[in-house]
This record gives structure tokens, C-alpha cells and sequence, in this order.
């Protein structure tokens, strides 16, 4: 029995990537990031602040971390809660002594139910990147374009009420595209994206309506995936975040170390003694910056974020 032709035809066969949104490149052989002061080393802390209906949506998918058990499910939905009425602001506390800015991904749905969030965020002088309506606006293929862009321009416009100007950053509900989303987030006018998670340093990403700059945050950093998922303790995570520090400044060029921070995970009183030790570490090395996510795209030679 002889094989089916088809099993050999792949439309995408070439050099490189999957599809057309930027070539593959080594990490050593592009220009050096020009990070503010001539550092050498940027941190870049991002917060998921997130509204998570009671009951999940179930379409396209369920976003990660959602409720599990028969509904209402108040044990998980309270334990959430807890990130946007305590856990937030132990995070914001701890950068403010560590004198660190961080990137806030910011569910539409926040800014609707808990302006004054969005208000201290603000003062505080952090950037805000919208993260969707609410942890049930997930984006897959099979979504219609115009629903996406729907969604899309809908977190934008509320972010936009709240914060008295437009977000330029965004980063989708579980980092999930479809493969419209690039394009439509160049047209509804955002600058850098959170979303991929394929390089240490920011990149720029070509779509049919014009640049967008891929700002990486890598998910194996993230305290969600360290203390939830790999259940490690919070001192555990600070040593694996100073051994990834160590690993990245050794490279030489500039980098950048992500850390990506749930409130109600690394908020809670056991662990914020551990992240604060390690907000004071990180400050304390040499040449060496906190950097939110559109201040990295803006250190790409030739963008300005």
C-alpha cells in the first residue's frame, strides 16, 4: 500500500518559522537592548490582575486558573479575590521600597469594579497593559475576527475610561492568540504585546498592518508555575529567580530577567517576606534596573514603544 501524497505536502516547509511574523534569529547576533543608563541586567516584574467570573465560560476554553468545583464555587472565587483586595497591595508595598515599576495586566472588568485599583496603580507610577475584558474573553481560531476585535477594543476603551489615556500594551487571557490577533492589536492601536514567550530579550513582530514588538515574559519564571504547579516554596522560587539572574548577567549583553507575579499567590503573608528579600537582592546588583514592559520595547535599536 502505497502512501498518500498528502502526507507530504506541508504547506510551510521552509527555513524558519511557522508563519510570517518575523524571521528566526540568533540571540547573540542582533544589536545589544540600549536599557536607560546603560545597564546591563533589566528586571522586568509583571502582575495578572484578574477578575474572574463565578461561573467560567467554557468557549473557546477555560482560562487557567479558573473555578473547578460545583458552582458557586466560593472557595476558589474568594481565594482570587483575595489577590485584588489584599495580595495586590503587599506587591504594590514591596516595589515601592525596592523602588522598582512594574507592568500591570489589567482586566477590563477591574478598572469596571474596583476603579480605585486602577487609581493606585497610577499614583504609584506603574504601567498598565490590558489583559482582555475578564478572564473569560479567551481568543482561539476559532473565533470570528470581528468578535475578537470586538473584545479587543472594548478592554482598550474601558482601560482608556479609567486611566485617562490608551493602553499601548496588551497580553492575552493564557498568552492565547488566534491568528488574527497580532494584526488587530496594530490596528486598534497597541504598541507591544506580552504575549510570546519564545526569546529573553523584546523583538519586533511584523504583522499585514505594521510592527508590534513581542515584549517576553517566560511562563517557567512565573510564581504560578513554580509555587503552584511545581508546588515549590516561595524560597525556593527566590533562589531559582537569583540562579536565572546569575545565568542571564553571565551572558554578557544585556538581558532581562521576567518575573510574573499572581497576587493571590506571591500576596500571601507566608511568601512576602521571601519576594521582598528578593526585590532587595535584585536592586542591589550592579548595573542593574527595574523596566516595565513598554520601557523594553522602547530599548530595541530603532523602536521607540
Amino acid at each position: 500500500m502505497s502512501l498518500d501524497p498528502g502526507y507530504l505536502e506541508y504547506p510551510m516547509r521552509r527555513k524558519g518559522m511557522d508563519h510570517d511574523l518575523y524571521p528566526w534569529s540568533n540571540i547573540t547576533e542582533r544589536p545589544p537592548l540600549a536599557l536607560p543608563g546603560g545597564a546591563k541586567m533589566a528586571v522586568g516584574l509583571l502582575v495578572s490582575l484578574e477578575w474572574f467570573p463565578i461561573v467560567p465560560g467554557e468557549a473557546p476554553f477555560r482560562a487557567p486558573g479558573h473555578m473547578q468545583t460545583a458552582y458557586p464555587d466560593y472557595r476558589h472565587y474568594t481565594a482570587r479575590e483575595y489577590g485584588t483586595r489584599v495580595g495586590f497591595y503587599r506587591l504594590l508595598d514591596a516595589f515601592e521600597k525596592a523602588g522598582a515599576k512594574a507592568t500591570i495586566a489589567v482586566n477590563a472588568a477591574i478598572a469596571e469594579r474596583y476603579p480605585s485599583i486602577v487609581a493606585d496603580i497610577l499614583a504609584a507610577g506603574h504601567e498598565i497593559v490590558a489583559h482582555a475584558t475578564d478572564m473569560d474573553a479567551t481568543i482561539d481560531s476559532t473565533v470570528p475576527e470581528e468578535q475578537e476585535r470586538a473584545m479587543i477594543a472594548s478592554a482598550r476603551d474601558t482601560l482608556t475610561a479609567a486611566m485617562g489615556m490608551a493602553p499601548t500594551g496588551w497580553m492575552s487571557i493564557a498568552r492565547q492568540q488566534s491568528w488574527n490577533t497580532p494584526r488587530l492589536l496594530v490596528e486598534e492601536g497597541f504598541s507591544h504585546c506580552l504575549d510570546w514567550v519564545n526569546d529573553d530579550l523584546p523583538y519586533v513582530q511584523t504583522t499585514a498592518s505594521g510592527p508590534l514588538v513581542a515584549v517576553p515574559y517566560n511562563h517557567e519564571l512565573s510564581d504560578r508555575q513554580v509555587i503552584v504547579v511545581q508546588q515549590h516554596s516561595a524560597e525556593s522560587y527566590v533562589e531559582q529567580m537569583k540562579d536565572a539572574f546569575a545565568w542571564l548577567a553571565a551572558e554578557g549583553a544585556p538581558r532581562v530577567l521576567p518575573l510574573h507575579l499572581t497576587p493571590y499567590v506571591m500576596g500571601l503573608p507566608f511568601r512576602m517576606g521571601a519576594f521582598e528579600s528578593l526585590l532587595e537582592w535584585l536592586a542591589a546588583q550592579p548595573d542593574t534596573i527595574f523596566a516595565t514592559a513598554g520601557e523594553l520595547a522602547a530599548a530595541l535599536p530603532g523602536e521607540d514603544a
